[in-house]
């Protein structure tokens, strides 16, 4: 049976991985990739090319993905998958949970289940809920469902803290909440599963029964894709290469690092103690400007 990541560690290739660790007292992971520098500028181009390689498996469901690609329409393939994003102009938030979908089928191998966008009837559709479902094989029957909550903010901590509100009105709000979801996911697993046995494992962890003889245990946990903006000086701009790229490097671990506090003080607040979190910080350069580029690109709505 195969339900595997769609995304190789071939894409980690573009970034330094400066932080992956424990976040101290929680059941928490911290991340911090920086997208490769070259001529002391981020390398997009290198980044949007790669993006346009998965953001058909982000979009669209399995099945429909090899529905396309068994009759061999790979350009309907890619302008359905294009269609499902809003347009670039008035795009602020896909580019993080696509990218997020990258790190957590890359980076924690963790399959998708489920992303908000495919299940989206036209590109300006809102919907509630995650921004994508993941799942993750800790042990051999040892499941976590794993929710995705993407924000990109100027600010880290404002990102970080946003998410986790939003992560607690899931949890606790009457409508759209956590069993809704989950709900959700098992009446789309029809979508996902391309054949019967998928279609039994995919159901048999998102729905564990107590009673089997050799139970499968599941729990669900988040992950966090925190995008910021970073805004070097002009004096920093002018450095040379290699100095540039040093400082910008320590400058952006130094301030992840000192947000590792405020993740466990956002946990105790909103006693969130029993759920794992795996936290992907994302630095930007011109956030605005960039996050509705990425889109632009991808999609090709203009060359």
């Amino acid at each position: 049976m195969d339900f595997k990541p769609s995304i190789n560690e071939k894409f980690l290739e573009l970034f330094y991985q400066e932080i992956e660790c424990e976040i101290p007292d929680t059941h928490s992971k911290l991340n911090l990739h920086i997208l490769k520098i070259e001529n002391n500028q981020f390398c997009y181009p290198e980044l949007v090319n790669n993006l346009r390689n998965h953001f058909i498996s982000f979009s669209l469901s399995r099945k429909e993905i090899c529905d396309f690609e068994k009759d061999k329409r790979y350009g309907e393939l890619y302008a359905k998958a294009a269609s499902k994003f809003r347009d670039y102009s008035q795009n602020d938030g896909e580019a993080g949970e696509l990218l997020l979908f990258c790190f957590l089928e890359s980076h924690l191998k963790a399959p998708k289940i489920l992303t908000k966008l495919e299940i989206k009837l036209s590109s300006n559709d809102y919907a509630k809920g995650s921004d994508g479902i993941h799942l993750l094989e800790l042990a051999p029957k040892n499941y976590q469902l794993i929710f995705g909550e993407s924000k990109l903010e100027q600010n880290l901590t404002t990102s970080i803290s946003h998410a986790f509100k939003s992560i607690h009105d899931f949890l606790t709000r009457k409508k759209n909440n956590l069993q809704d979801e989950i709900g959700l996911i098992n009446s789309q697993l029809c979508k996902e599963a391309f054949d019967e046995d998928l279609y039994q494992f995919l159901k048999s962890v998102i729905m564990p029964k107590a009673n089997d003889t050799d139970p499968v245990i599941k729990n669900n946990a988040f992950a966090i894709f925190a995008g910021f903006e970073i805004d070097p000086t002009d004096e920093v701009k002018r450095l040379n290469n290699q100095e540039f790229l040093a400082l910008l490097r320590s400058q952006i671990k130094a301030e992840v690092e000192g947000k590792m506090k405020h993740i466990k003080k956002k946990i105790e607040e909103y006693e969130l103690y029993s759920y794992t979190f795996y936290v992907y910080v994302f630095p930007f350069m011109k956030l605005d400007e960039t996050r509705k580029e990425i889109i632009k690109k991808i999609t090709r709505a203009e060359e």
